[in-house]
């Protein structure tokens, strides 16, 4: 039922641009977009533009939003989780290759990363809406232009410039889910003379924290053996804590006898999160050849989260008054969940400034300049009550203090004695220098061939400082420890546009990026445009590219853990089955060696354009990474361990230490480059008009992504397809509407999520619609009325790394009306 109405949806938009007979606004010759510093011709490169029209119809309030609707995200994106070690940060991964692997631009130029997860690339959440006037989308890679991590794609945030005059804009949206609310608030100002023009403004924009409970299928008890249980020795299996009920709070009991936590009666989905901005641009034309511009912008986002009790593994030993079975030589080990301490409450608190000076102008008639400095500054503090120090919570068990047969009952000052409010205080500082020369080198049959040729100098400054309880390692249901470094990087680059004809062209770009700690990188990059006729546009990309890795992986100090493994030489040390679960300890460490991530990228594209009113593009892309910079859990590192042959060599300084008997003492865990990822992808965009004279335009625009091979594979070199499996669906398509009428236009947009899953956890199709309705009022107001996920469509509820339902791909704040006010001055 719900992919025909994904596919009527694709139908509509075919039959509006079968119907078109109107006209659309005729494109330059030649134009700077994202994926090339240098004026291109139309449709040389498959580029996604996004108005700021387009971005009001949505009634989003924050950048991650606008850009979770992409369909070239075929898996989702990144965005606040309560609970999460980054939980006010939103990212967007393109190709379903990483956030870490898509670079995000302001203004043509990379946006540093962030000190919470440094590796995951950049916080959206630090942007601004209310400064941008369009984005640019290009979902393939461009090292050879902007660098390292341009190899999922690149989206480009173009700042607003040519306004004059105030703009004061409110608004609120009312989820049908409690806690949900939105609301924002704008102030925009711009003014401009002869020679100098400044444009500037203020935001505000919150959403509420929506707990679990309050969304669909949070009646659903949450499972988790961390209640309280105990490991049995004789049986290799868990068993329920003698004594308790398991029938207080949101303990309750499995039908197998376990006891289990619902976290979902406690524990919140979404976090809390407000955005406060300012930005500022100027720009001062010194005279007729020079002109000097500079912004500065400053954005502070805060949070609040709420995670269940914490869980954790308390070990007794024998004989002591909370041992199940004294005399058997061997500890107890609970699989506890301390709800009688409280839950864990996260406060963050990160502000990110930034600051530009620059010149451009004529050097010549054939040569040009752009040079500048550029302070970025981002900083992050993150304040978390309701932790339990293991050290000590063991102590108290051990000394009978703390009945884990009885947590309730345990005394106030017992429980206190235990917990632990910890902290972060993280920094990410970039100082950088560029230089771009521009140059017109000769003309040939298709016009001037112009070169642009650049430097770009960085040096990063990275602190991630916690607590000295987390550092120690003695802090459970937390992860992650102290982290900091420098790096510096000079880059050089060139791109070299040859119009051979007015029909086709080619675009060279190399690039060299040369870092202090790292070995250099070199990005080369080729494009092709062929026009065989008028209607007719043919267009290829290559390129490789590289992605370094993050100084908040490299440079971590040791996390001590204690997890739980299958090792079957330990069991059979134990006297236990092969498929028994033993807790050892772990070592988590940073890795100083990581190499950077190799990649690869082919497009092939056609466009036809019969009309100036309709225009149908297709492009396939293929993208590869190598040498991937990959996690090794636990169980990952006794795997390869066990055999390197199938699962690949570890990196160094990862591995399993054994005692004479076989049995693992200790794991060593981290980051190692190994195995690669490919992803095969098709793409088609419909634009389309149509005039209906005396009432007025209709305009619509489908997008399809398509994935026709998702695969990974592992540093033993076996390959697994993940397309069409749970959590990667196939196909995502954007069907965008829009009728004008005079001073009304009526905008409709559905999106769809193809179904996908086994027979065992398959998902049907999810299609949304969202509707707004927006008059301009003689007044120089405009009132828009709308409402998204029209029909309160809810996620399939099935469970996707830890939470109830897909949260990269979803949402659950079902149907929310909003309405915004806008007033021109």
């Amino acid at each position: 039922m719900r992919q025909h109405a994904l596919f009527a949806s694709i139908q509509f938009a075919l039959a509006c641009a079968l119907a078109s007979g109107g006209a659309l606004a005729a494109e330059p010759a030649t134009a700077v977009a994202v994926g090339s510093r240098l004026a291109q011709a139309p449709e040389a490169l498959p580029v996604t533009v996004i108005t700021r029209a387009q971005i009001d119809a949505t009634g989003h309030v924050l950048v991650a939003d606008v850009l979770r609707d992409l369909v070239q995200a075929p898996f989702g994106s990144f965005r606040p989780q309560s609970g999460s070690t980054a939980q006010a940060m939103a990212s967007v991964d393109l190709r379903g290759l990483g956030s870490g692997r898509t670079l995000v631009l302001v203004d043509g130029r990379r946006v540093a990363a962030n000190p919470m997860s440094a590796s995951s690339g950049a916080d959206l959440n630090a942007l601004p809406l209310a400064m941008v006037e369009r984005i640019e989308v290009y979902a393939s890679g461009a090292s050879a232009i902007y660098g390292e991590d341009a190899v999922g794609g690149v989206v480009n945030l173009v700042t607003r410039r040519d306004f004059d005059g105030a703009e004061l804009s409110v608004g609120h949206g009312a989820s049908a889910v409690e806690g949900g609310d939105l609301d924002a608030m704008s102030v925009l100002f711009g003014a401009a003379t002869e020679r100098t023009r400044v444009v500037g403004g203020a935001s505000r924009a919150k959403r509420g924290m929506v707990f679990t409970r309050d969304q669909e299928g949070g009646d659903v008890r949450g499972i988790n053996q961390y209640a309280n249980n105990y490991y049995d020795w004789n049986t290799g299996q868990l068993r329920p804590v003698p004594g308790f009920a398991c029938d207080e709070g949101a303990f309750y009991r499995l039908a197998n006898g376990l006891c289990s936590f619902d976290f979902n009666a406690v524990a919140a989905n979404e976090a809390k999160l407000g955005q406060t901005a300012v930005f500022l641009r100027g720009e001062h034309q010194a005279n007729d050849q020079w002109q000097v511009y500079g912004t500065a912008s400053m954005t502070r986002v805060e949070s609040f989260g709420r995670y269940a009790p914490t869980p954790g593994i308390v070990v007794v030993e024998d004989g002591t008054p909370n041992d199940i079975e004294p005399g058997d030589g061997l500890p107890t080990y609970y699989y506890h969940r301390f709800a009688a301490a409280g839950n864990r409450d996260t406060f963050t608190d990160a502000t990110r400034s930034e600051f530009v000076a620059g010149f451009q102008g004529a050097l010549t008639d054939r040569l040009d300049l752009d040079a500048g400095l550029r302070r970025t500054d981002y900083q992050y503090k993150d304040l978390s009550r309701g932790y339990i120090v293991s050290d000590l919570a063991e102590l108290l068990a051990n000394q009978g203090l703390y009945d884990l047969a009885d947590p309730f009952g345990a005394a106030p000052e017992v429980l206190s004695g235990m917990q632990a409010t910890i902290s972060r205080d993280a920094r990410w500082q970039d100082d950088t220098v560029y230089a771009t020369l521009g140059a017109g080198l000769f003309t040939l049959a298709g016009g001037e061939s112009r070169a642009v040729f650049g430097v770009e100098y960085v040096r990063t400054r990275y602190r991630d400082t916690y607590d000295s309880l987390s550092e120690a390692g003695r802090i459970l249901g937390s992860a992650g420890n102290s982290a900091g470094g420098d790096r510096e990087l000079t880059a050089v680059f060139a791109e070299w546009r040859l119009p051979f004809t007015p029909a086709f062209d080619l675009t060279l770009a190399a690039r060299h990026d040369e870092y202090d700690r790292l070995d250099g990188q070199f990005s080369p990059q080729a494009s092709l445009r062929w026009q065989p006729f008028d209607a007719l546009t043919l267009r290829a990309h290559w390129g490789q590219g590289f992605r370094t890795p993050g100084l908040d992986i490299t440079t971590q100090q040791p996390v001590p853990s204690t997890e739980s493994i299958n090792d079957p030489a330990t069991c059979l040390a134990l006297g236990l089955p092969s498929s028994c679960l033993v807790g050892v300890p772990v070592l988590a460490i940073g890795n100083p060696e990581l190499a950077p991530e190799q990649s690869e990228h082919l497009g092939l594209g056609v466009v036809y354009q019969p009309m100036e009113a309709l225009r149908v593009s297709l492009d396939y892309t293929r993208q590869r990474v190598t040498d991937r910079i990959t996690r090794y859990q636990a169980q990952d590192v006794v795997y390869a361990s066990i055999d390197p042959d199938t699962y690949g060599a570890l990196p160094a300084g990862l591995g399993v230490s054994r005692g004479p008997d076989g049995a693992v003492r200790g794991i060593v865990v981290g980051y190692g480059n190994g195995g690669a990822n490919e992803v095969e992808a098709l793409d088609l965009a419909i634009d389309a008009g149509l005039g209906l004279g005396r009432f007025g335009e209709l305009r619509s625009e489908l997008q399809v992504s398509h994935v026709l091979r998702y695969e990974l594979f592992s540093p033993g070199g076996s390959g697994f397809r993940f397309d069409d499996r749970f959590g990667y669906p196939k196909t995502r398509a954007r069907l965008a509407t829009t009728w004008s009428w005079g001073d009304v236009e009526l905008a409709w947009q559905a999106k769809g999520i193809e179904g996908h899953g086994d027979a065992t956890t398959q998902v049907g199709a999810y299609v949304t619609h969202d509707l707004q309705l927006a008059w301009k009022t003689p007044w120089r107001g405009t009132l828009a009325a709308g409402v998204t996920n029209l029909g309160d469509r809810q996620p399939a509820q099935r469970a996707f790394d830890e939470r109830p339902y897909n949260f990269y791909l979803y949402d659950a704040y079902g149907r929310t009306p909003y309405l915004r006010y806008t007033q021109a001055f």
